[in-house]
């Protein structure tokens, strides 16, 4: 029980989001363009980490289905921000001992020439710490 809280209160740290504002209104949920292909939709993000349900979230595809767009933001009338929830879970697991979604060395297999360098600072970005 210790760890999960120690889990949860680094998620809040790194995210600075308090999830107790958000009143389950489903708004980021519903401007999210990734909805669709989410396992854990933005607002599920916060009400799993306001309970410390944290570890299907870290299992989770929806973690890397995230576009960081911040639409979430924008849309909720609390300003819980969904989005910063989510990168803060994403960190937790890369900071886990080899747990990095992409490699360097994984880029090349997946670029062509016409694959914008803004595209592979934000995978770098998004996918290792």
């Amino acid at each position: 029980m210790a760890e999960h809280n120690n889990l949860k209160e680094q998620i809040l740290r790194i995210s600075g989001v308090n999830p107790l504002k958000c009143m389950r209104c489903g708004k980021c949920s519903g401007t999210c363009p990734s909805y669709d292909e989410m396992e854990y939709h933005p607002h599920q993000f916060v009400y799993m980490v306001e309970t410390g349900d944290i570890e299907p979230l870290m299992k989770s595809e929806s973690l890397y289905k995230c576009l960081t767009c911040f639409a979430c933001v924008d849309r909720c009338p609390r300003n819980v921000e969904p989005a910063k929830l989510v990168e803060a879970v994403r960190l937790a697991v890369i900071r886990q001992q080899g747990q990095n979604r992409l490699k360097p060395d994984d880029i090349p297999a997946q670029v062509d020439e016409d694959t914008p360098q803004q595209l592979l600072m934000s995978a770098l970005r998004k996918y290792s710490k």
